[in-house]
């Protein structure tokens, strides 16, 4: 089974109905099956259902009134000879069938199959269309019209669960009609996407040799018109001097007059057109109906043009040639009938008056099978063949124009193929935004259509979104892509460069695209390197460059090349391959520009986020930032040490993506900081950043249609001196906690609303984390993705963090590389904590009442712990700022008093009491005799605060170490 635009998945027949029932047997249960399958597929099981047929049907209906000589048969019959040698020894089974899906001829890869193989897998003769034998390649193409592809439990029948296969249409060139079906089938192990290629190829060259098998009812017809041309001559004075009519001609006039021509062909009845050209002249258009001997009936075009040509007619002897045609599909009203056209060059002899007379080229032999025959065609004037010098209005000239039957023809099949591609191209090219993609996907465009082997080089200064100052230096092969892998070329990621003479250098400095049909004779192309072009002209012949150029600025050049079994490039393959790559360079500029945006965003992005973990010894942590494919977000996290020793964790989320989630997200780390540093507990913090984002929404420009700034957020404050942390979070995924003995859950913490909701309060949850616990923090971008189910995530998510190494740097490779989306459409912030513990050896606590006589006995009793931990220098420090503070405590606060003393990187000095009451630092004046204290405190500590708790406030105070 494969899901719409994915690969297949393996689904056959479950045994014993045991373990999970395949797409089919579920859709023949009556289960919807929509989200698993095809459309293609789903249509046609719906259709055999509808039917009433069973997929236990083994027998199919048989014919032996086979024609063995038919057209398709003849067509296709060398073609499946040599198919049947190119899978000789493989289990590929090869047959085409007519159009009412009736298997005309088959072809084996080991001659063994048709052995061992069933009579309906073997014989000619058995009718595969869908209503007969339900879902399979054969009826399915029919069916559809296009080529399929059915993998193993996509076919209805249980016969062929274990099978794959490929069917393409065969359309008549000339008609456009379906004419049979070419079927590749094989085992499921042996499916390969170059069977595509294959069988493309193979359906061309069958339609080609039906094309060749409609020639001679081409020639019967000129035969009819050159017979007719007496008569049609009687009376004329003028010749057509068609040669120099084309040559003034607008590409776009002769573009109007071919389609005109065909139009008439194709309404297949006698008709008279006007048709105005762009310099004033008009034109007119005679279509008349003709019977070949053989009974071929067609119709001729002639132009008649009024008034002597601007210019002297050709000499008896010159050749004359009409203009060449490109025709382009035609109109409404004459497209169900179509057109075949012949255009017709060749010299014009003197003759007798009255008389039409040709000389056809040396190889049309009548009766001959060797397709369409060019030829001229001029009438020639009664009498002397002068004009009357004294005539006002000289006698019209008159033409032969185009001859053909009324179907499809051999260059409008054409024209609508290159129209085909340009279609295609619309839709597959620009999928994505990144630069190399699209080059990609215009080279896969290009193969097999148009050419065998496409390669794109691209100044080195695009690919990073940047314009190239200079686009013939500095070239990167960026894209190879063709029918096959052993062409010679350079290898992508190769710079490479061409002479001033080769093709590319030419199309680069002309900015048109430059044909070479014979590289052998291409100027310069040997002489830039003649062992690499030697052995690159041992595979391709021909090459068309063209100039990758959008909104004035050359981005690169393409080279669409020709293996040697194919014919060369022409003109219309130029004119095909520079409006191919005229639309594919404007995608590829648009990725650039994308590329060059998204680097300033994501360069902004990573400005905003830290650059470094701080140094702290509460927890040992690991962090991780992966941008979304399509878009840079405000995906967010910091580390921030706090008093006390604890350590703050941020991860958070802002909505959207772009420069203005990139530039919010920086807004509201810089705020959260912030609010952590004032030692707020989780959950005001988080109340303070709602105020912050709604206030910002409000503030915005155009807020009223820009939308509600919205931002998730999770904090998360460790203590190593308790192994508590406590945690809050905004509309944010809970964390998943790793026990030391590596179980993992994920805590049921109170889920409070999305930050800029306002007027919803946020509730903090307390855990215990022993000592090597891992706290892992992530945003949504992580679990969250519409092609994967939220539980099944966080169930990968525990398994990975249950196996992964236990340091935090190890873990976020494990988590990335096994839960991370493979091309995440959101951001993704990671950060992983592995806590530590404060040795309660470096901590010291005594509890003490409101007494001011045992401010003393505090002093005494912090130098003697100061002297075991060996930091007898820092007493002095210790001493003045423990008297001071638990002065303060007893003045001004309530008992109990606590005061603790923590040996951590620094000294910090801690007094607690159950007062609300804050200190003020204040500068006492010259004639106070108090008052000086808290600043006698801020001169000898690094740092001090205060933090309030449940129980009260401490006010704290840290000692540096340096001369300890």
């Amino acid at each position: 089974m494969v899901r719409a635009g994915e690969d297949p998945i393996p689904a056959g027949s479950v045994p014993g109905g045991t373990g999970p029932a395949s797409f089919r047997e579920r859709f023949l249960q009556g289960e919807p099956v929509e989200a698993g399958v095809r459309t293609s597929i789903l249509n046609s099981w719906r259709r055999c259902r509808t039917l009433g047929l069973s997929p236990d049907q083994s027998d199919l209906p048989f014919r032996e009134d086979l024609e063995p000589d038919g057209r398709i048969v003849r067509a296709a019959a060398p073609v499946l000879d040599r198919l049947q040698a190119m899978f000789a020894g493989s289990a590929m089974n090869i047959s085409v069938a007519d159009a009412s899906g009736t298997v005309l001829l088959r072809r084996f890869g080991e001659a063994s199959l048709a052995r061992v193989l069933p009579d309906i897998q073997t014989v000619p003769g058995f009718v595969f269309a869908e209503q007969v034998a339900g879902t399979n390649g054969i009826g399915l193409a029919l069916a559809e019209r296009r080529p399929i592809r059915v993998y193993g439990a996509e076919h209805f029948a249980e016969r062929s669960q274990g099978s794959a296969c490929r069917a393409l249409p065969v359309r008549d060139p000339l008609s456009g009609r379906i004419e049979g079906v070419l079927c590749f089938g094989y085992p499921r192990s042996a499916e390969d996407p170059a069977l595509d290629t294959v069988i493309r190829k193979a359906a061309q060259t069958i339609e080609r040799r039906l094309l060749g098998q409609s020639s001679s009812r081409e020639r019967a017809l000129l035969q009819a018109y050159l017979d007719s041309g007496a008569e049609a001559a009687a009376g004329l004075r003028h010749r057509m001097a068609v040669r120099e009519l084309a040559g003034e001609m607008s590409p776009r006039d002769r573009a109007i007059l071919m389609e005109k021509a065909a139009e008439l062909i194709a309404c297949a009845q006698r008709a008279c057109v006007d048709v105005p050209l762009s310099d004033g002249r008009r034109v007119t258009l005679l279509s008349r109906p003709m019977t070949s001997a053989s009974g071929v009936r067609g119709f001729a075009v002639e132009a008649v043009v009024p008034g002597p040509s601007p210019h002297p007619g050709p000499a008896p002897h010159e050749p004359l040639a009409l203009p060449r045609q490109v025709h382009e599909p035609l109109g409404p009203a004459a497209e169900p009938a179509g057109a075949t056209s012949l255009t017709f060059s060749g010299t014009v002899l003197d003759a007798a008056p009255g008389q039409l007379h040709v000389t056809l080229p040396a190889e049309y032999v009548p009766g001959t099978e060797h397709g369409p025959v060019a030829v001229g065609v001029e009438r020639v004037p009664a009498g002397d063949g002068t004009t009357d010098e004294h005539s006002d209005s000289p006698p019209p000239a008159r033409g032969l124009m185009m001859v053909g039957e009324p179907h499809v023809g051999t260059y409008a099949l054409a024209a609508r193929r290159r129209l085909e591609l340009l279609s295609e191209a619309g839709v597959r090219i620009g999928t994505t935004l990144d630069v190399r993609s699209t080059a990609r996907e215009l080279a896969e465009s290009a193969v097999p259509q148009l050419a065998d082997f496409v390669t794109i080089d691209l100044p080195e200064a695009v690919l990073r979104g940047e314009e190239s100052a200079d686009p013939r230096i500095d070239l990167r092969r960026t894209v190879v892509h063709g029918i096959h892998d052993d062409c010679p070329f350079h290898p992508v990621g190769k710079q490479v460069a061409y002479g001033p003479t080769m093709p590319q250098s030419r199309c680069l400095a002309s900015g048109q695209a430059v044909l070479e049909p014979d590289l052998k004779a291409a100027a310069g192309w040997l002489a830039q390197d003649p062992e690499h072009s030697a052995q690159l002209l041992s595979h391709v012949h021909s090459l068309i460059a063209v100039p990758l150029v959008a909104r004035g600025a050359v981005l690169g050049v393409v080279g669409f090349y020709r293996a040697q079994d194919s014919p060369a490039f022409g003109d219309d393959d130029r004119s095909l391959a520079q409006e191919l790559a005229a639309r594919a360079a404007l995608s590829i500029d648009n990725a650039r520009r994308y590329t060059r945006e998204r680097a300033m965003v994501l360069a902004l992005q990573r400005s905003l986020l830290p650059h470094g973990v701080p140094d702290q010894d509460a927890v040992e942590v690991a962090h991780r930032y992966l941008p979304a494919e399509s878009d840079v977000g405000g995906d967010w996290y910091d580390v921030i040490p706090l008093s006390g020793s604890r350590i703050g964790l941020f991860v958070g989320d802002v909505v959207g993506h772009g420069m203005l989630s990139a530039a919010t997200m920086g807004r509201l780390r810089t705020a959260a900081r912030s609010f952590a540093e004032l030692d707020f507990p989780p959950d005001e913090v988080l109340t303070h950043l709602d105020k912050l984002v709604g206030r910002l929404d409000r503030e915005a420009p155009g807020a009223a249609d820009a939308g509600t700034i919205g931002a998730t957020c999770l904090y998360a404050i460790y203590d190593p001196t308790t192994q508590r942390c406590t945690m809050a979070r905004a509309g944010h995924p809970p964390p998943a906690l790793v026990r030391p003995d590596g179980t993992v859950w994920f805590p049921d913490l109170p889920a409070g609303p999305p930050l800029g909701l306002g007027g919803l309060p946020f509730e903090a949850a307390e855990l215990d984390l022993p000592e090597n616990s891992r706290l892992v923090l992530y945003t949504d971008g992580l679990i969250e993705d519409r092609h994967r189910d939220v539980d099944v995530v966080l169930d990968q998510l525990r398994a990975t963090l249950t196996q992964a190494d236990g340091t935090p740097d190890a873990t976020c490779e494990a988590v990335l590389d096994t839960v991370a989306p493979a091309h995440p459409c959101d951001d993704i912030a990671l950060l992983v904590a592995r806590t530590h513990a404060l040795d309660p050896r470096r901590i010291a606590t005594w509890d003490l009442p409101a007494d001011p006589a045992l401010v003393s006995e505090v002093r005494a009793s912090a130098t003697r712990q100061l002297a075991d931990w060996g930091l007898g220098e820092a007493a002095f420090a210790a001493e003045l700022v423990l008297s001071e503070l638990v002065t303060n405590a007893i003045r001004h606060g309530a008992g109990p008093i606590r005061v603790r003393l923590l040996h951590d990187r620094t000294l910090i000095c801690e007094v607690s009491d159950t007062s609300n009451t804050a200190p003020h630092l204040r500068r006492a004046a010259s004639t106070d005799e108090g008052g000086r204290g808290l600043f006698l405190v801020a001169q000898l500590t690094q740092s001090w605060g205060t933090r309030y708790t449940q129980q009260g406030k401490v006010i704290w105070a840290e000692c540096g170490l340096e001369g300890a």
